[in-house]
Parts: structure tokens; sequence; C-alpha cells
């Protein structure tokens, strides 16, 4: 059977979890999916956008010693391809006569048969590819062995410059598009949106083959998928696990089809926060060489939580926890913080902050003399906590994890160099009431690929309890606040969707309180560009996607 007449075509999707920057260490990681996909007599290898490099790989593209050591891995795969097994096709960040490129190379027969580069550069929330890349021509289609392929890269299907439309036109038979896309709540569907767009208007199959993993902030959750070009879903692959699939497609009379391949299931809602915060925190702390991590565990649903999220990524022999307890610390906080950690097998210490909290106030005593005490003298046991939890990692070489959530974020209730302390955040970008919902669900469940115990690892009375930072006596959160409910509604109205001050009071809130959140939200700016990087589960969150100045006088009144 000669090329131009192939019947059936064999294509692997490779959805793995590439480190930014280790070229070395993702080229092998390609080796190793395509001798895979090879003992399964794949064609042809399907890599994610700017595989090689990892993605995003921001300004290190700027270094052309980066682009050589890409370029030159690419070549090597070229070279590799001669022994007659699977083609591929890769993503890698290159230098052109124009600029710099976010490119694909398609590789086959021992050489580099086609390159093509990225038409649409997002330039919004977490993207700014326009800062480090150019702009591709518009493309027509590459020859894989008799099969004409279009190759979109990620954006170039979700914006409106006609890239499907033109390969269509110049006679692609196959779209399979590289791509790089976060995840927040729901992207699973709005991504199947998108290609049946496309698969609509060009009519030809589409595979989207999704990044896995975590990148800092940012969670790269996989779940790739094909439509064919009657709108059937032809195979949908895991989310928030690394697969290697290969999936066989037939030409008919029609054109080509993907045979049904697997319907893995899709997590939702809280199953799947918690999944890409548990993933979001694992690649923090593996990719960035941490043994071991230690979090500050006060008998609240903060720490509790994160400390779940830690033991289900980690292991529990990876995870310290440590009770500092001051003269304001509950008797239920000292039984709830070591019923969670016996319930999650982690090593739990109590280490006391009296003597230092005094030592401070002892040492300030003649200049606060005069001075009546109040959110100074708390602050100092916040910040002795923090003290104390950075010497214990200095000493151990364990990161420091810090529990803020995003409505404590969002109007400043933390502490600058106390309970902000610490290396990376896995609820920072959950609201509290959010918070709760992925306890509870924690509870009633194990989730997938978790080293954490089945059970009740938080114990209920950490989150039937008012939540209370116990900096005085009988401090509740709500003294300072309101009730956590109307706080995250009226901080998701003004951080997620940029409602003014009158459409929020229209839902029933008060016009005073919604006010004094807003003055809030722009008064903690300051805060939040000094805190720990935490992953991504909204569309907004604080640094990538919502970026607003700390000199800001504007009030919606």
């Amino acid at each position: 059977m000669t090329q131009e007449n192939l019947q059936t075509l064999r294509i692997a999707i490779a959805q793995l979890n590439p480190t930014v920057g280790d070229v070395a260490g993702n080229l092998k990681l390609a080796r190793e999916a395509r001798a895979d996909a090879a003992r399964e007599g794949a064609d042809l290898i399907l890599f994610t956008e700017l595989f090689l490099s990892g993605y995003p790989p921001e300004d290190l593209v700027l270094k052309p010693a980066f682009l050589k050591v890409c370029l030159k891995a690419v070549e090597e795969l070229a070279a590799e391809t001669a022994d007659g097994g699977p083609g591929m096709i890769i993503g890698f960040p290159r230098q052109g006569e124009e600029g710099r490129h976010n490119s694909i190379a398609v590789l086959d027969g021992g050489k580099i048969v086609a390159i093509r580069d990225k038409i649409d550069l997002p330039n919004y929330g977490e993207f700014d590819e326009k800062r480090v890349f150019v702009a591709g021509a518009m493309p027509g289609p590459v020859n894989f062995r008799g099969v004409r392929i279009g190759i979109p890269i990620c954006e170039d299907i979700w914006g409106e410059l006609g890239v499907c439309e033109t390969l269509s036109e110049s006679g692609a038979e196959i779209l399979l598009v590289p791509n790089g896309s976060p995840y927040y709540r729901g992207k699973v569907d709005i991504r199947h949106q998108v290609v049946l767009k496309q698969v609509i208007e060009t009519g030809l199959p589409l595979v989207y083959a999704a990044q896995l993993g975590g990148q800092d902030e940012l969670v790269f959750d996989g779940a790739s998928f094909a439509f064919n070009a009657d709108k059937s879903l032809a195979f949908q692959l895991s989310q928030f696990e690394p697969a290697v699939v290969v999936t066989d497609w037939r030409r008919e009379e029609d054109g080509w089809r993907c045979l049904p391949g697997p319907m893995a299931h899709i997590p939702e809602k809280e199953e799947a926060d918690y999944l890409a915060c548990m993933l979001g925190f694992r690649d923090y702390v593996n990719k960035n060489g941490f043994k071991s991590v230690v979090l500050g565990l006060s008998g609240g649903i903060d720490s509790a939580v994160c400390a779940a999220i830690a033991v289900d990524a980690l292991g529990d022999e990876r995870v310290r926890t440590i009770m500092l307890p001051y003269r304001y610390t509950s008797e239920d906080s000292f039984k709830d913080a070591a019923d969670c950690a016996k319930a999650l097998g982690c090593r739990y210490d109590i280490v006391p902050i009296s003597d230092p909290v005094e030592g401070f106030l002892s040492s300030l005593a003649d200049m606060f003399e005069g001075t009546e005490q109040g959110i100074t003298e708390e602050n100092l046991q916040s910040r002795t906590r923090g003290t104390i939890l950075m010497a214990i990692s200095n000493k151990f070489g364990s990161m420091v994890v810090t529990t803020g959530n995003k409505s404590e974020m969002s109007v400043g209730y933390a502490t600058l160099y106390g309970d902000m302390n610490g290396g990376f955040n896995p609820i920072k970008d959950l609201y509290k009431m959010q918070v709760y919902a992925l306890a509870e669900w924690r509870n009633r469940h194990v989730p997938a690929g978790a080293f954490g115990p089945s059970g009740e690892v938080i114990p209920v009375n950490i989150i039937s309890k008012a939540p209370s930072a116990e900096l005085r006596p009988d401090q509740t959160d709500q003294d300072s606040l309101p009730p956590y409910p109307a706080l995250d509604d009226i901080l998701e109205c003004l951080v997620e969707m940029e409602m003014g001050t009158e459409e929020i009071v229209a839902r029933g809130h008060d016009v005073a309180t919604v006010h004094r959140i807003e003055h809030l939200l722009y008064l903690a700016e300051y805060k939040r560009r000094q805190s720990a990087p935490g992953v991504k589960i909204t569309k907004k969150n604080f640094g990538r996607d919502r970026r607003y100045p700390i000199t800001n006088r504007f009030r919606d009144r």
C-alpha cells in the first residue's frame, strides 16, 4: 500500500508532564513516550505545546543559549526517526528570521519534515505570549506519509483568525492540536465547545492534546480528547493523570474517522478542584527539589485542608505539622489539630510561642509605653509563628506551606511576615466557603493518585466550629468580617466578575459593607504582591490574572 492510498493511521497522544527549562528531562520523556507508542504500532505521536522547553517558558526564551539547546533536542529526535518508527509532532521555541516563535516540528524519516509556527498569540489572563514571541505566517497542512495534517497550535483554535478554516480550505484532512491550556473549574466543557465549533466550521476531525502538570501557579490538567467530523466524541483521556494512548483512524468515503477510544471519567466541582490543588502542590514541591514540607497546624479549617492536600500529594512521611500555641489557643484547637495529624498519619509537634512573644513585648515595652494593646500585639503572635516555621525550614530543608485562603487574601486578613510566610499555598485561589466544601468532599472520598488515608481526615469539629485566628480572647473571624457566605459572594462579584458596587448591592448586600469590602480589596494589594505563589483554581487568580496597582485611589461610589 502506498502512502497516497493509506487507509488506516495510528496516532498516539502524549499527555505528559514536562518541566520548564529541563530540556534533557523533557527529551527523555519524549523518547520514552515514542518507544511506548512504537510498541503499540503507532505511526505518529503528538506531543503538547512547547513540550521540549516546558510551558510556559516565559523569559527563558529570551536566552539564545536556551533556544539552541531546544533546537538541538529537536534535531536529535529527528535523527532518531530514521529507525522507521513513529513520526513525531513536538513543540519547541525557535529563533526565526523575524524573531522568536512558538513552534512545532514534524519529524519523520530521520529529518525535520516541517515546522509550523503559532499564529494567534494569547495576551490575556495568565498569557502574555506577545511579549516574547512573534506570530507565524498562516500555515498550510503538512503531508505526513500521504495524509494532509493541519497543526494549529492551542490559541489558533480559540481565536478568530480563521486558522482552522484556512487549513481546511488548503486541503487538511485531520486537525491535530498541541495545547498548553491551564485548569479552572469547568474548563473541559469549554474546550469541548471550542473544538466543536471548529469541527462544525471545517468539517474535519480534531484531536486536542493537552499538557499535564503544575508549573508555578498554573495547573495543566490534561483531559485530551478528539471529536470526529460528525461531532461525536471519539475519545476522552483522563484528567490530572499522565497517559500515552494510541488511537486508531480509518479513511472512509467522507474523510478520516477516529475509531472509538477510551472514555475516562472527568471530575467535577470539588473533586476537580481538589485534584488540581494536589497536582499543583506536588509538582511545585517535587520540581523545585524539596524533600519535605512543614506547616503550622492550628486546628482551623485552612491549615487542616492544606495538611490533607500535602499528605495526599506527597505522603505522610514528607509532611511535618507544628502546633504553635499561645495563651489564646483553645483546648478545642489543641484537640482538633492533634486529631487531624493523627488521622493523616503525619508528624505532629508542639512548639509553644509564649517565651518569644513575651520577649518581643518586653523589648518593645518602653517604646510602646502609654499605648493601647491591639492589632500590633496580635500580629506579634503571628510573626513569631512565621519566624519559628522559617527556622524549622532553614534547619531541616523543609518548604513552609502557607495556608491563607482567597477570602482572607482579598481583604488583607493575613499578617505579612507571619501567617503569610511560606514557599507555596495550595488553597490560595479558593474562597473560604470553597475550602469548607473541599474539606467535606475529602472526608467522603480518597482522591485518585493520593497517598493519604481514607475516612475522616479533617475532624468534623474543625468544619463546624466558628473560624478564628485566636489572637485575642473569644475572637472569631466575624468580629472583623461579614459572614463568609456573604463575603465570598461580594468578593466573587468584585474579583471574578468586575461588577460595580450598585450591581452587588442589588443582589441584597448592605451598601456600607460592599463599599468597605471593596476598599479592603484595593488596600490589600501590597500584601498580595508579597504573598507566596499558589495553585490557580478560578478564572481570576491574584497575580497572573488580576493585576491591579498598589497605589490606587479609585473607589466605586
